[in-house]
């Protein structure tokens, strides 16, 4: 009796443990404190993710300990990104009723993610002040952080203003492509189809150098995402001039 108990134990811990997948297209991902499922949005069939508040709580009282941490999609097949290009198309949506009213449509990229979810580097949108009349606010349109050692305040706490958020011409309710350009400790991203960068990283902070690549979402946030597309390049062969396939 008592092994069948301890059988039966261990088979609801590990089912616990295995993360739900999902596919679209040939890619697929692994929900990590997000609920997730396909469905087909405006003529195309896109990944649709909200953060999963019962896994992963919220605090207002909290706000930087409760947020920005593991609640995103994780690409499987690729888990050694290091440097390259992510692209993908997104479009956010504030949740209505919103558990969370200041919040302004966080979503992005997580990139360098440790196998474990312990450390990775982020840049996100926040399109509800991306063309908002008044320009302090959209100063705070585009944000990196490092997880775990620096979250959006702790960056603002430490660093001087403007080092790690920036400006975007981006909005809620409207599809965003956005591309960054991984090299070394710098990040570099575009938007939409502008020829220049509208925002750069001159270093990165965190200490992981490569892992998976995620889709981001944060509270209050619906996001749907289609066309992903990540390429590696390996710096060191560039350096040297050899030819370097994408994959």
């Amino acid at each position: 009796m008592k092994k069948y108990l301890v059988f039966v134990f261990f088979c609801l811990f590990v089912g616990k443990s295995i993360a739900q997948t999902i596919k679209l297209g040939k890619q697929t991902f692994e929900l990590h404190n997000v609920s997730g499922e396909i469905i087909k949005f405006q003529g195309d069939k896109v990944l649709k993710i909200e953060r999963d508040l019962k896994s992963l709580p919220f605090d207002e009282k909290k706000l930087e300990t409760t947020v920005d941490d593991q609640h995103y999609a994780r690409l499987l097949g690729i888990d050694d990104f290091e440097n390259g290009t992510i692209e993908v198309k997104m479009y956010s949506q504030i949740q209505n009723p919103s558990p969370y009213p200041p919040a302004a449509g966080f979503i992005g990229l997580y990139y360098r993610i440790k196998e474990d979810d312990s450390a990775w580097e982020s840049i996100y949108l926040r399109p509800k002040v991306g063309r908002i009349n008044n320009q302090m606010a959209r100063n705070h349109a585009v944000q990196y952080f490092s997880y775990p050692d620096y979250k959006f305040q702790t960056l603002r706490d430490k660093f001087p203003a403007g080092s790690y958020e920036g400006s975007a011409p981006v909005m809620l309710n409207e599809w965003i492509t956005m591309r960054l350009e991984i090299n070394g400790e710098t990040a570099e991203m575009f938007i939409n189809d502008l020829k220049y960068s509208s925002f750069i990283v001159n270093k990165m902070l965190g200490k992981n150098k490569k892992g998976y690549v995620g889709l981001y979402v944060d509270i209050a946030t619906i996001g749907y995402f289609k066309d992903l597309k990540v390429i590696k390049r390996d710096l060191r062969a560039i350096n040297i001039g050899e030819k370097v396939n994408d994959i």
